[in-house]
């Protein structure tokens, strides 16, 4: 693991190691992005969310509020000369896709799995679900999780929030479980989490995010104060927040709210991960940043590069 930078009882905050040349030094290199699309997407948004950089081995996209086109269509025709479609998890507005390297990556395929979980109703016309989907895949002989959620609204929901975490947690893919299936070694978890900044009014915190001092706002961050306490994603990793919070941005623009709300300024779309066999398998985060150039919707996407390696004598088994 990266030099930690910060240490929390629930998380352990740490920095990019920005430099990887996908030489073969890691087994497999995973981009990860996550985004609330506020009902809204064109081919050039979808575009800039995968990128140019296409050197990783699994793509693996999670989306919220998205629109009644076809995404999966859209992400495939962006992709079609690197990345084909391994898998998908849908429920109605929430959605998880993983891409694999289109050159030999049914081969590196053991198992996929797919499950989901509500735990909201719907609102407004494009049916914000909330809950959480989930991709379980053995790949290049690592099995990991992908989870996919978007949790309730509102800065006052912290109780809220942290329920329908644990009670995810509990749920997803507990139907049928074969107890000698091979554990879970690399769980990440992504989307639109909800927790806002809190203990400071808007200006004041628009202030700090206009002088770039908004890292000081991570002190005031719900998901950190709730994974100090210990309530929620216990042993997860997050890369440092060096990116301005995410939401909520005046549609069309980079400028954050100026409806009559005037929202404080958030970090409500994340992205964790967690190595559960660590004697086995070792991680590196390589970037975690925000895609500050999309402005259709009122959340700015997140995107991380993540690496995992296995130990030397714990080589990876088909």
């Amino acid at each position: 693991m990266n030099d930690l930078a910060t240490n929390h009882d629930g998380i352990r905050t740490v920095r990019a190691d920005n430099h990887c040349d996908f030489s073969g030094s890691s087994d497999l290199c995973i981009c990860v992005v996550t985004w609330n699309m506020n009902g809204q997407v064109s081919n050039k948004d979808i575009e800039q969310l995968v990128g140019s950089d296409r050197e990783f081995d699994l793509l693996v996209v999670g989306l919220q509020e998205v629109p009644r086109n076809n995404i999966s269509q859209l992400l495939q025709a962006a992709l079609v000369e690197t990345h084909i479609l391994l898998g998908k998890a849908i429920m109605q507005s929430l959605q998880l896709y993983v891409f694999g390297q289109k050159m030999n990556s049914e081969l590196f395929i053991n198992e996929l799995k797919v499950d989901k979980h509500a735990v909201g109703g719907f609102g407004g016309l494009i049916g914000r679900k909330k809950g959480a989907v989930a991709v379980n895949i053995i790949y290049k002989g690592i099995r990991m999780l992908f989870i996919c959620c978007h949790l309730s609204a509102h800065a006052g929901n912290v109780e809220e929030r942290n329920s329908q975490y644990r009670h995810i947690s509990r749920s997803l893919f507990s139907k049928n479980q074969n107890p000698y299936a091979r554990p879970v070694q690399v769980t990440v978890w992504l989307g639109d989490l909800n927790y806002r900044v809190q203990g400071i009014d808007t200006h004041p915190a628009r202030n700090l995010i206009q002088k770039n001092l908004h890292r000081l706002l991570t002190r005031k961050d719900q998901l950190l104060q709730e994974a100090e306490r210990g309530q929620i994603f216990s042993g997860y990793c997050e890369g440092t927040l060096a990116f301005k919070p995410t939401y909520k941005y005046n549609i069309g623009s980079s400028n954050y709210d100026t409806s009559y709300k005037v929202r404080v300024p958030s970090w409500t779309d994340r992205i964790l991960f967690k190595i559960e066999d660590s004697g086995k398998i070792s991680a590196t985060l390589h970037s975690y940043q925000s895609i500050d150039g999309i402005h259709s919707s009122d959340h700015k996407p997140v995107k991380a590069h993540l690496c995992l390696q296995a130990s030397k004598q714990s080589p990876l088994i088909p």
